[in-house]
């Protein structure tokens, strides 16, 4: 039984020097050191460890059904036919849903949802939500030809990204994108080695965009990279603004003028609550400006099942139109997403449903519409609520969340809590956020994960909670704020 030599020892291909440079430059705060603490206290509290608190309150990501939203009946008995056919033959679900499935089971291979579909998506899917954005832009036409049904919007604007990055040096590809951001951007820009151009929003504001920002962000950018695109999330994520139409035509103007693709990530576009506030699509304002506007810019917008008063992020279902692409870019653009077969069928199952709705007189419309309002008002209710609750904190300062489902606060720190920090090699936020998870259950994410002016410090929390656990969280993240500010003075 022969030894190996000692000399010989094993090496293994991949290892931290050896693998891909770009996945290491990759950071997705959502999920991040923060979260994977509190699902280790999950498993302590399990195990039976004492903790100053019995259960860990997950407000940082925005997954509404985890957080106890209730799904829409409608969609689900859809669902539920669509996976197993059979239920067709029994009497306990209502026609219009019935009628749903067939159509979309006429439409899958082999009349079944487990098979592959077309690579841009299912046909009458696709017919389905041109038809809505014409619907929801007042007229605007949409060619369902334009319409690629997607794994979630997360996957269109990764897909998106790639088409745009190219070049080397002071050529390379650069994409504006707005800070605080969300970090999808951040990480699948780093992913392709392209170039970050950070532009701030205002906080003094409310979170607006701000054209001299825009300007002069850019013109910095221009000394080293090649600025191609400028990407929008409105409603904003993590900061909750809603866009007015002057400020969309602002930026489209910008965009014309200065040559970008623009990128309009519009996934929250139902989760507007504040007074005096309203969605405006970034391409009906394109229409409304005119033929110089609407036959030039080129722009690529996102919608999802994950948010609104749908919250179904699970099935991964989204859908990007693009407006004025290059034919022959398009033609990649299919290419591209035909090597990934197809996103998920029963997700854009779904996204059908989504963006055809039960219509009055249909048997499930009013329990639709009941569903789908108090879902909304529930959360416009928990918007205001966060936002009143925390400016009574000392030190917390919170912008009205006029839509998505997060607040933003911003919070000021002690100076001795900043230099403990950064003696212990993190940033202050970062640090008060694992303190508030060790002390009190409470996961957030620290605002450094999406990036914010140099000096201030924020956390993102979700409004996504039930009333009454929300009202704890929020007393318990005061009552933490206090007392870190007196411990660190």
């Amino acid at each position: 039984h022969a030894h190996q030599p000692n000399d010989v020892i094993r090496k293994i291909v991949l290892t931290i020097d050896t693998m891909n440079p770009t996945v290491k430059n990759v950071e997705y705060a959502v999920r991040g050191p923060i979260v994977q603490r509190a699902m280790q206290i999950e498993k302590e509290l399990r195990e039976g460890v004492k903790k100053p608190f019995t259960e860990v309150i997950k407000a940082n990501i925005g997954d509404a059904h985890a957080m106890g939203q209730q799904p829409i009946t409608f969609f689900r008995q859809v669902l539920a036919l669509c996976s197993y056919p059979e239920l067709l033959n029994e009497n306990m679900f209502p026609e219009d849903a019935k009628n749903r499935a067939r159509r979309i089971l006429q439409a899958c291979g082999g009349g079944s949802v487990g098979a592959y579909s077309a690579s841009q998506g299912i046909d009458c899917v696709r017919q389905d939500v041109a038809r809505y954005i014409e619907r929801r832009d007042g007229g605007v036409p949409c060619d369902p030809d334009n319409v690629y049904l997607t794994t979630g919007a997360s996957d269109g604007i990764v897909t998106m990204l790639k088409l745009l990055v190219c070049g080397e040096g002071a050529s390379r590809t650069g994409v504006m994108i707005s800070i605080p951001q969300y970090p999808l951007y951040s990480a699948a820009l780093a992913e392709l080695g392209a170039v970050q151009i950070n532009y701030y929003l205002n906080e003094e504001k409310c979170w607006s965009m701000d054209l001299s920002e825009l300007e002069s962000s850019l013109a910095e950018a221009r000394k080293h990279c090649n600025p191609k695109a400028l990407c929008i999330i409105n409603p904003g994520n993590p900061t909750g603004q809603v866009q007015s139409r002057q400020c969309i035509e602002d930026v489209i103007r910008f965009a014309a003028k200065e040559r970008l693709f623009l990128m309009a990530d519009e996934v929250y576009q139902d989760n507007v609550y504040a007074e005096g506030c309203q969605f405006h699509s970034f391409k009906k304002v394109l229409f409304e400006l005119g033929p110089e506007y609407s036959d030039n810019v080129e722009l690529a917008s996102f919608h999802s099942t994950s948010k609104c008063y749908m919250g179904e992020c699970g099935f991964r279902g989204g859908y990007m139109e693009v407006i004025n692409m290059d034919a022959e870019v398009q033609a990649q653009l299919s290419k591209l997403v035909s090597v990934r077969l197809c996103p998920p069928v029963p997700g854009q199952a779904l996204m059908d449903l989504v963006v055809n709705s039960p219509q009055p007189g249909e048997p499930s419309h009013i329990t639709f519409m009941k569903e789908r309002t108090a879902t909304l008002s529930l959360l416009a209710e928990k918007a205001k609520l966060t936002e009143q609750i925390l400016n009574t904190v000392p030190g917390i300062t919170c912008n009205p969340v006029q839509g998505a489902m997060y607040s933003f606060p911003n919070i000021s720190l002690p100076e001795k809590s900043i230099k403990e920090a950064k003696a212990l090699g993190q940033a202050p936020d970062m640090f008060y956020c694992m303190k508030l998870l060790e002390e009190t259950g409470i996961c957030l994410v620290p605002g450094s994960g999406f990036g914010q002016k140099d000096g201030t410090y924020h956390f993102r929390m979700t409004i996504l909670p039930p009333t009454d656990k929300l009202k704890i969280l929020l007393a318990k993240v005061k009552e933490f704020h206090q007392k870190f500010t007196q411990q660190y003075s």
